[in-house]
């Protein structure tokens, strides 16, 4: 290491403890004016820490006064800059509670939504908070239909249905590679009608029919001929929408050992 790089690195570190040494005494201090000014002057100098710890500090003394407008703002744009968005969409929440007619009611309010946005997880996931997303984006749509952010806002709930979607049809193909061929039957049926645009629409109908032939094949002698039929429906669907499908020929041989079974059942019954 150069002497000039060890030389640099002290003075940073100095630097730092000096700046922490000096949060930590305004935080101690009971001049809330000055703490007020330093927490301003960090949220600009970009050092969102140092602010968000002055500005949590500052909450509770200039409540209910007239200044507490902007420290409850800039606290939860100081948690917005370092991505908190846990911490920064319940602040924000209480903003737009607090301040309805503020002039970032609107931003508070989408940057709430936003965050919400964010802590969705992957689709494999539980989508409880998935839902919660979508709730508050629909909220901020409903409350300010011609907002700016409302391109976002339709991108954000695009996404997020999307994942409900590939959610609901991950459950229902569960379904049949559990061999629960009747359950999956049912709602891989159910996707097809909640979702009719859906891109997995060729796949969930080749499932359909392969669900629809097990629980046919797999019935009583009585039931078999009425869910067989069914197979014979599904057969026709799938191959007048996917004629060229890479299923086609897998469907195919079902559609034909489906007729075979049924011709053997109106042999037996003559």
């Amino acid at each position: 290491m150069s002497r000039l790089s060890y030389f640099t690195i002290i003075l940073l570190t100095v630097i730092t403890l000096s700046a922490c040494n000096s949060t930590e005494k305004l935080l101690k201090s009971d001049d809330y004016e000055a703490k007020y000014a330093a927490a301003v002057k960090y949220y600009e100098q970009g050092s969102y820490m140092r602010a968000n710890q002055l500005f949590e500090n500052l909450q509770l003394y200039y409540r209910n006064r007239d200044i507490s407008e902007n420290v409850s703002w800039y606290y939860s744009q100081s948690l917005m800059k370092q991505k908190d968005y846990y911490a920064a969409s319940f602040q924000l929440m209480n903003f737009t509670r607090r301040y309805p007619y503020s002039e970032h009611a609107e931003e508070a309010a989408f940057q709430y939504a936003y965050c919400q946005y964010r802590e969705s997880p992957e689709y494999s996931l539980d989508q409880t908070l998935t839902h919660s997303a979508i709730k508050a984006l629909e909220s901020f749509a409903e409350r300010y239909p011609n907002s700016i952010y409302m391109p976002q806002v339709n991108q954000y709930l695009d996404e997020l249905r999307n994942k409900l979607m590939l959610k609901d049809y991950e459950i229902a193909l569960g379904y049949y590679n559990i061999e629960q061929y009747h359950a999956a039957y049912v709602a891989l049926n159910e996707f097809l009608n909640k979702y009719p645009e859906s891109p997995q629409r060729e796949e969930a109908m080749f499932y359909v029919l392969c669900s629809g032939f097990e629980y046919g094949m797999g019935s009583r002698e009585d039931k078999m001929k009425e869910r067989l039929s069914l197979v014979i429906s599904d057969f026709d669907r799938f191959a007048t929408l996917f004629k060229n499908s890479k299923h086609i020929n897998q469907a195919q041989k079902i559609y034909t050992a489906t007729k075979a079974r049924l011709a053997e059942i109106e042999k037996t019954k003559n």
